[in-house]
């Protein structure tokens, strides 16, 4: 049986699909709005957009068969590769039309595989780029990977842009940098979205409660390419992606991962990770998962694949 903690749910979900805006929503808002021509811009894009991870699903996708998604933001600092300091992972079963969505604290202590190191899970980005975070989630989770998409955390303020800023709503009163970011609806450009989002050390919540106004500010901006989509700003978004993301996911599977997994897309429930965290006799922070939270999160997405 899957074993999945029951939790309140939100007035506003956090779907699978607003993670992969750069991606399958971006595709479906364009084929919308401007039918041959977004077709042909997405596959352009697409192809410049694809990283050196070899994937292991486009069969698995072609036969509609459960499939997993490794969800990376990355902040890349002039000169180093950069760590992920955003990942999560998806996991779609068309045949159940249902998918778990489990977002995996940055400075969560594993087994980075291939550095024969144990440290924090966003480091493995750093060490062996995403072919080494793919496997360490893989052994953190005991689930295979088919699939990644990441994006350049500083594309991210782009975005934002060029979608004409977003309005969140902001459950925390705080402030970066001379910004105030006070309790309710904010306006966001770019440039402060990234610092709303980034925030955490002022936060009771910790990565919690920055993944969750993570959420928010990419939920409004799936939002707004919903209902609001020119040409013009189409191909602002583009170049966008075409700068700032890197996937697996070739044209074909995506568009059938935006079209035959969009039931499994909407009908999704999130996981959350219980633990504790503090510094450790080298004087780094460190978060571990309790064992049954991390068992019962392996369950749930086992289950999820068919390998339950």
């Amino acid at each position: 049986m899957e074993k999945v903690r029951k939790r309140k749910k939100n007035k506003k979900r956090f779907t699978p699909l607003k993670i992969l805006f750069l991606l399958a929503v971006v595709l479906l808002t364009g084929i919308g709005g401007f039918i041959g021509y977004t077709y042909y811009q997405v596959d352009q894009t697409v192809k410049q957009i694809q990283g050196p991870v070899k994937n292991t699903g486009d069969r698995i996708v072609e036969k509609q068969k459960p499939v997993s998604i490794l969800l990376l933001g990355v902040d890349k600092r002039q000169g180093e590769r950069g760590r992920s300091d955003t990942i999560m992972v998806m996991t779609l079963n068309p045949t159940r039309s249902e998918s778990r969505l489990i977002s995996i604290p940055r400075d969560t202590k594993v087994d980075i595989v291939g550095q024969g190191t144990n440290d924090k899970i966003n480091h493995a980005y750093s060490f062996g780029g995403p072919d080494m975070a793919i496997k360490t989630v893989e052994k953190f989770l005991d689930i295979p990977i088919n699939y990644y998409a990441e994006i350049n955390m500083e594309g991210f303020t782009s975005l934002v842009d060029a979608v004409g800023g977003v309005t969140v709503n902001n459950d925390l009163d705080f402030q970066v940098e001379n910004v105030h970011f006070p309790i309710g609806q904010v306006n966001l450009d770019g440039a402060s979205a990234l610092k709303f989002t980034r925030m955490r050390y002022e936060d009771p919540r910790g990565d919690f409660g920055r993944q969750m106004r993570q959420r928010e500010v990419i939920g409004q901006v799936v939002s707004k390419l919903s209902t609001d989509v020119s040409l013009s700003k189409f191909n602002a978004i583009m170049d966008v992606v075409g700068k700032n993301a890197q996937t697996n996911v070739s044209f074909e599977p995506m568009r059938t991962l935006a079209f035959d997994y969009m039931d499994a897309f909407r009908n999704q429930k999130n996981l959350k990770l219980e633990g504790t965290g503090g510094k450790e006799a080298d004087g780094i922070y460190y978060w571990h998962p309790t064992e049954d939270s991390l068992n019962d999160t392996k369950v749930a997405l086992r289950y999820s694949l068919d390998l339950e």
